[in-house]
């Protein structure tokens, strides 16, 4: 676990994020069944956007605070109430997702709208080669990784009251201009790679559509599994969850597969993936699709575009951090460093975009 220790369990809360404790206290005490006294109050290290809060009471009952970060933020972003929202939806289906207590949107407790969830116990496991484990036991965990977001795109939106959680239809055009608007409202410098994208992903969006739930960062780390077993006990982070297209969602997950093997990007470009137990990206892409019921095949051309948009729209992320960074606000102590992937990994896109024209 070595690099990934910076990411990994809490410390003290960090002054940018600190709250009136007291007033938290006794907001929760009453509205939570056997809260209790003695608040003790933590932030996690890891995550780059809403700042993520442990709370143990004297008793020894611990929960999960997530909060949009103070200062001035972009629009649409930060979005806890849809969070809040989705977790709470999900709970019963196939999904494991934690319990979900309360949603305060009221500014006037700690500073800006936050909710509060059940602590699960279990491993968040950030380096995808999963170092520690057996080729044995990595095959079942990708395997598990695999099931839990196929489970999620076959519930029925309308049947978990999600039926408005997004806009069907045209989902990669609104999706492409969005990040479009995300990226430019948070850019810091000039990166030609992003320019040459905006144009090119508008103009040669693949025909069809689906819509299913879709996480919007699904990947080892935003979940968590059973403390022995190779099972998920929760999702975590639903932040950009939406109503989508679940083979752009799942090709968002199979970035890893892109990724150079490092910390910070926590990718498995260059492993040798046969030798460690782990599936190729398409031996993982054939799993899915049998899970899912998908009978045709995806075809090289329209998954090479979904990884191109995903890519563009992870840039729109990593400048989102570098912008929070540069006005002090982001939640995570490496966040400069985050956002100086933006640059290479736009470039590997606009690569990866020229490639497919030809």
């Amino acid at each position: 676990m070595g690099s990934y220790e910076q990411f990994i369990g809490t410390r003290p809360v960090a002054p940018q994020h600190a709250f009136d404790e007291a007033a938290l206290a006794s907001h929760l005490r009453d509205r939570i069944d056997g809260f209790g006294d003695g608040l003790k109050v933590e932030q996690f290290k890891g995550g780059q956007s809403n700042p993520t809060f442990k709370l143990t009471t004297a008793s020894g009952r611990c929960y999960v605070l997530r909060r949009k970060p103070p200062g001035q933020l972009l629009p649409s972003a930060h979005a806890v109430d849809r969070e809040f929202r989705v977790i709470s939806a999900l709970a019963g289906t196939d999904v494991p997702v934690p319990r979900t207590h309360l949603l305060c949107e009221d500014p006037s407790v700690i500073g800006t709208a936050f909710y509060v969830m059940d602590c699960v116990d279990g491993r968040v496991l950030w380096d995808p080669r999963l170092p520690d484990l057996t080729p044995e036991q990595r095959r079942a965990h990708y395997a598990e990784l695999g099931r839990v977001i196929a489970a999620l795109h076959k519930v029925d939106p309308a049947a978990v009251g999600l039926a408005d959680y997004g806009r069907p239809g045209n989902y990669i055009a609104r999706q492409v201009a969005r990040w479009t608007q995300q990226y430019k409202a948070a850019e810091t410098e000039t990166i030609e790679a992003v320019d040459r994208l905006i144009d090119w992903l508008p103009a040669r969006i693949p025909p069809g559509d689906e819509t299913a739930i879709v996480h919007g960062d699904y990947r080892f780390d935003n979940v968590i599994f059973h403390p022995t077993e190779p099972r998920i006990v929760a999702v975590l982070d639903w932040e950009l969850s939406t109503l989508g297209h679940p083979l752009v969602d799942f090709a968002y997950h199979c970035m890893t597969w892109r990724m150079p093997a490092a910390e910070g990007s926590r990718g498995l470009a260059g492993v040798d993936l046969a030798a460690l137990g782990i599936p190729s990206e398409r031996e993982y892409l054939a799993s899915y699709l049998e899970a899912t019921g998908h009978t045709q095949p995806v075809s090289d051309a329209h998954w090479n575009y979904y990884m191109v948009f995903n890519m563009f729209r992870l840039v729109g992320i990593l400048q989102g951090i570098m912008k929070r960074a540069l006005q002090g606000n982001a939640s995570n102590a490496q966040a400069l460093q985050a956002g100086r992937r933006a640059r290479p990994l736009a470039e590997q896109a606009w690569a990866l975009a020229q490639q497919s024209q030809t």
